[in-house]
């Protein structure tokens, strides 16, 4: 895959980026070790060299997988985004949810990028990923507990000793990200945005190209809604709360499918599906550095990087673009 320069750092990612929040466990059922280190594996050696993991991936487990499918593979072949600033360890910092961990124990999750917390993370991930530097580091979460200068200025610390290559954030509004600015160089935002849920264009994206950052968006398949194979008589499984978010509710899941519909000749004459389709119209999008796209097995890897295998020219990138800017959703 040829690379993308993130912002004016010299790091440079695939388009496509392996996911690894479902291999850590957490929150998506058991993963079999062995077959997420073969799917992490996999993704470098079909030329996805950037992943994307966070400590709160399976509590420290997602980036020892990496480090165990990475093992001899050359450092700078490839490329680790990771994160910092949740805690699920004490309750300093901003209340954010309760949960249960991968043993089923309930416990509290807090946003906290205190300067010594980033720190500590810093190290931690180091060693966890078995590694001596990050190529980009970013805070997960905003935390309203600590001022973005201290966090910002820490990380800007971690840049010049070396142990960090670029900074990002995740999930920043546009003011967020002014004034992490004034403490750190930043070269992206990660945030959510997929062919049904679009706000970013409206100002984070021109941000972005006005500050000279790319976007790293996730969850470009609106968790599996746009693969077309969730109807109104889709069974989710208990616990699953899909069904209540906006975009699951029946009418917005027929006009979803209708949309879809429209765009499947585009993928059949590309011998693709409509997962791959959706999934090169978003790398294809303004501003986007590296879209994360989720494996939990090399199967599921071949199907993601075979999204870039085909070009899809000016005219059907407008075509797909016209019937998403149609969709009407109801609230």
């Amino acid at each position: 895959m040829e690379l993308r320069q993130l912002g004016n750092s010299s790091v440079k990612v695939t388009p496509l980026a392996f996911g690894a929040w479902a291999v850590g466990g957490w929150m998506w059922g058991g993963a079999e070790e062995n077959e997420s280190i073969n799917a992490i594996r996999a993704s470098y050696e079909h030329g996805m060299t950037t992943i994307d993991t966070a400590p709160v991936y399976g509590f420290g487990r997602s980036e020892e997988l990496v480090a165990k499918a990475m093992q001899g593979v050359a450092r700078d072949r490839y490329q680790i985004l990771t994160k910092y600033g949740m805690n699920w360890e004490n309750e300093k910092g901003e209340y954010f949810f309760d949960s249960v961990d991968t043993n089923g124990k309930p416990f509290k999750m807090y946003k906290w990028a205190a300067k010594e917390k980033v720190r500590k993370e810093c190290e931690d991930s180091l060693r966890r990923l078995k590694t001596d530097y990050i190529d980009l580091y970013q805070i997960h979460w905003p935390d309203a507990t600590t001022p973005i200068a201290e966090t910002m200025g820490e990380v800007d610390k971690l840049i010049k000793e070396g142990k960090v290559r670029a900074a990002g954030v995740c999930n920043y509004s546009v003011e967020q990200v002014e004034e992490a600015l004034k403490a750190v160089k930043l070269v992206s935002n990660q945030v959510p945005y997929s062919m049904v849920n679009r706000g970013i264009e409206k100002d984070i994206i021109p941000q972005a190209q006005k500050r000279d950052m790319v976007i790293l968006p996730y969850s470009p398949l609106q968790r599996g809604l746009l693969t077309g194979k969730i109807t109104r008589d889709y069974k989710f499984n208990e616990g699953d709360n899909r069904p209540t978010t906006k975009f699951y509710k029946p009418e917005n899941l027929d006009r979803i499918n209708a949309m879809l519909g429209k765009l499947k000749p585009i993928a059949e004459k590309h011998n693709a599906t409509l997962s791959q389709l959706v999934i090169n119209w978003t790398a294809n999008r303004p501003a986007m550095g590296c879209v994360l796209v989720g494996a939990r097995n090399e199967k599921q890897v071949k199907e993601n990087v075979a999204s870039l295998s085909f070009t899809l020219s000016k005219e059907e990138l407008d075509t797909i673009t016209a019937a998403a800017d149609a969709l009407v959703l109801v609230d």
